[in-house]
């Protein structure tokens, strides 16, 4: 289970999605697309997030991982290549949303499995390998998507078809492989029915959910608006395409190989703030002084800030989970209101802070680095449970 969790993430949820920032200048150039229109295309996939977070949670809370996981994955493939039959912003924006509506259903559900498949000291690890997968596809969805597959198969259309064909594959893994544990079995995270709407209202009185939530917000906000602008602004800073894509790839990459050691080390100091504090100051310090320099010091500060990436998902989702008055039994809802409302700094973050750089190409990153700075403040007063 552990290890097709790893491949969804990978070939469904990620890196069909990675691969857009460095096929933006051959979308844009096809489709005629202003810099602030990418930038709204990049976020419109987490505006999806937005409605169906919450809805992703129920479901699977209601009908379980495997059928919830299985189906997405065939939607997600098809709606995926629906992105290839754009022909205008309005097109690739609505294809765009469309395949989003179904592919963050995905985290949700693979992070609640996980959370019935693994419980107690082990968590934090594997949570750290499932999000592995997902900055496995983060780094592979640049790297090759613009460089080697488009050119080979025939353009950036073709690459949707490509990714949608895998996306219903892995589906079809879910049929045939997974066995879920009893639905009636509390002990596995399962009680019958939910009910919806007091489990809501209890949920959102936990103070510390609306704190993870609103940290994720502005750590969501940073990473997404500098991940859809890099490769576009070194190309403009004279990088050739292969190299602006390189560095990308590098930050995901540092960042795959780093996600289990520091959920391992999240396990052993009994303290996931002790990693979540450190990403977001490396986090600030790494993407202000992006603007200030060129060449190796950029690769440099890629990799530093990539360090955390992954792991600070994977960190803070266990820190919820482990959370007073989260239970098992709503896990799902639980994740589908964290994920909403951080969704909320994935929409508006990429379009507002590509829209500095009309005034300094270097500007956005600033305001990326202030983001990271918020999500300190916001997350300082939340309690860890003793657990260890």
């Amino acid at each position: 289970m552990l290890a097709l969790s790893v491949v969804t993430a990978t070939f469904v949820v990620t890196m069909p999605f990675s691969c857009m920032p460095a096929l933006f200048k051959e979308i844009s150039e096809d489709l005629g697309l202003t810099l602030v229109q990418v930038g709204t295309v990049w976020g419109m996939s987490n505006l999806a997030g937005i409605f169906v977070s919450l809805i992703g949670g129920v479901v699977s809370d209601r009908f379980g991982v495997k059928l919830i996981l299985s189906v997405s994955c065939f939607l997600v493939g098809i709606t995926g290549a629906l992105r290839g039959l754009a022909d205008s912003f309005l097109a690739l924006s609505v294809t765009v949303f469309i395949n989003g509506i179904l592919r963050m259903i995905i985290p949700i559900t693979v992070t609640k499995a996980i959370g019935i498949w693994f419980k107690g000291e082990h968590l934090g690890a594997a949570m750290g390998i499932s999000a592995m997968g997902m900055g496995f596809g983060l780094m592979l969805g640049p790297m090759i998507s613009a460089s080697i597959v488009s050119p080979l198969i025939g353009g950036w259309r073709n690459v949707m078809y490509l990714y949608g064909a895998v996306s219903l594959a892995v589906g079809l893994l879910w049929i045939l492989f997974v066995k879920e544990p009893p639905r009636s079995d509390p002990a596995n995270g399962y009680s019958g029915a939910v009910p919806i709407r007091r489990t809501v209202s209890d949920l959102l009185h936990i103070k510390a959910l609306w704190l993870l939530g609103v940290t994720l917000l502005f750590r969501t906000g940073c990473i997404m608006g500098m991940t859809g602008y890099l490769p576009l602004y070194l190309r403009d800073q004279g990088w050739m395409p292969a190299s602006a894509d390189g560095a990308l790839a590098a930050f995901y990459g540092v960042s795959t190989l780093c996600v289990v050691p520091l959920s391992f080390l999240s396990d052993r100091l009994g303290s996931r703030k002790a990693i979540l504090f450190p990403a977001l100051l490396v986090t600030l310090i790494c993407f202000g002084l992006i603007p200030l320099v060129d060449g190796t010091p950029v690769w440099i500060l890629m990799i530093l800030s990539g360090i955390f990436m992954d792991g600070f998902m994977a960190v803070i989702v266990t820190l919820l989970l482990e959370t007073e008055g989260i239970r098992p039994v709503h896990s799902g809802i639980a994740l589908g209101l964290l994920f909403t409302i951080s969704q909320i700094g994935a929409v508006i973050s990429p379009p507002m802070g590509n829209s500095f750089a009309s005034i300094n190409p270097g500007l956005p990153f600033f305001f990326w680095a202030g983001l990271s700075l918020a999500g300190l403040l916001t997350l300082t007063p939340v309690k860890e449970r003793a657990h260890f």
